[in-house]
């Protein structure tokens, strides 16, 4: 009896191990046959169930609808009336409505038209663009020709705006954003899916559906190129030799009415300090005039302006005087033509310089300084910034 139930017990251990075993190897082998259905489904192009929370794969298809993905907001937008018709294309409708209640035509796109070298296309959605969150409105979108882009990774920098003719007052509503649009391979059409309430548009009264089923859309396409041309304009300071000094010998033996000093060189040009001892223009006769001359060899470029601050002196040589001290002026002056300069018709009044106890002129001689303070250059660049920067 004893071996009967022995028996038993032997033989329900070995079938409940004989059905975790089964379990086991089907979970096993239904794991990795589930990955695998997984990965071919996902190769042909199948999309799992979208699960709140889960990831979920995006078509091509929503890539080129959802055009504003990052030009949503508001403040961008701008809008007003203009009674100038569209420059780039017009495209006018005479059965919009029979449009509008298609069931096979969800968006109608112009002809072609080239602007800037590229070929596009106005795109209107008379129930408004659904999938961009334009339903109940007239959604406009601007489209480029892949085939215009020279090569994958062109980039087409454009501004866009969109019109609206309002038969009413014989203008366009438009609509544009402050920013500019960027067309590629991967963002061929660009747009607003809400121009006008679709209501409003059929409303006769607003002007916009007129003659009973006419309309009229446009759009202005301004293609940004790349500058071909390009200035660097730059102002230096802190020169290692900022000072010329002139010392003019037998002064009061001068002959002519104008002295130029020796040529120096500051800040990449030349320069001269230019004295009338009895005064030019209003200081002809009552005091010594002094200018700083940009060099008559210097080359000037035409619209070329050189900008210079700087400061003229006459030396006072009294090392120790109390009362009369060395005469400063400032020059800050846009030069723009070689041999010409600027500075005062009365720097120092010939009273002054005749004083022997002032001590301007000693033993005949007269000490004049310029001390130049900045000086601007200018680079031209005939192709632009990227050959500056070696872009």
């Amino acid at each position: 009896m004893k071996s009967h139930y022995t028996n038993i017990i032997y033989v329900v251990f070995l079938l409940f191990c004989l059905l975790i075993t089964s379990s086991s190897a089907q979970s096993l082998i239904r794991q990795p046959t589930d990955d695998l259905s997984t990965i071919l489904q996902q190769k042909n192009g199948a999309q799992p169930n979208s699960i709140l929370g889960e990831a979920h794969y995006l078509n091509k298809d929503d890539l080129e609808i959802y055009s504003r993905d990052y030009k949503g907001s508001p403040s961008n937008l701008v809008t007003g009336m203009r009674d100038r018709p569209p420059m780039s294309y017009s495209l006018r409708m005479e059965s919009f409505n029979t449009l509008l209640q298609s069931n096979e035509t969800e968006r109608y796109e112009s002809r072609p038209f080239p602007v800037g070298g590229y070929n596009w296309s106005l795109i209107v959605y008379p129930n408004g663009n659904r999938q961009d969150s334009g339903s109940g409105f007239i959604s406009l979108y601007l489209a480029i020709d892949n085939s215009t882009l020279v090569s994958s990774h062109q980039e087409v920098f454009a501004d866009l705006r969109f019109y609206v003719f309002k038969r009413t007052e014989r203008n366009f509503f438009t609509v544009q954003d402050t920013d500019v649009w960027r067309y590629n391979i991967f963002k061929t059409m660009w747009g607003f899916p809400r121009v006008l309430p679709l209501d409003t548009f059929r409303n006769p009264s607003n002007g916009y559906l007129f003659n009973g089923d006419n309309c009229e859309f446009g759009v202005d396409v301004t293609v940004h190129s790349p500058f071909e041309s390009s200035e660097l304009f730059t102002v230096a300071r802190n020169f290692p030799n900022p000072r010329f000094t002139w010392t003019i010998q037998r002064f009061s033996t001068l002959v002519g009415d104008t002295h130029l000093s020796n040529t120096f060189s500051v800040g990449g040009r030349n320069w001269n300090i230019q004295v009338n001892p009895r005064g030019r223009s209003t200081g002809a006769g009552r005091a010594m005039s002094m200018y700083l001359i940009l060099n008559a060899n210097e080359k000037v470029r035409p619209n070329e302006k050189i900008y210079v601050r700087a400061r003229l002196r006459v030396i006072n040589q009294r090392i120790f005087s109390l009362l009369w001290t060395t005469i400063e002026r400032p020059i800050d002056h846009w030069f723009t033509t070689p041999g010409l300069g600027w500075g005062y018709d009365e720097f120092i009044s010939l009273d002054d310089l005749r004083d022997f106890w002032k001590g301007y002129v000693m033993g005949d001689v007269l000490i004049v300084e310029v001390e130049m303070e900045a000086i601007s250059s200018t680079k031209y660049f005939p192709t632009g910034f990227e050959r500056y920067f070696n872009f």
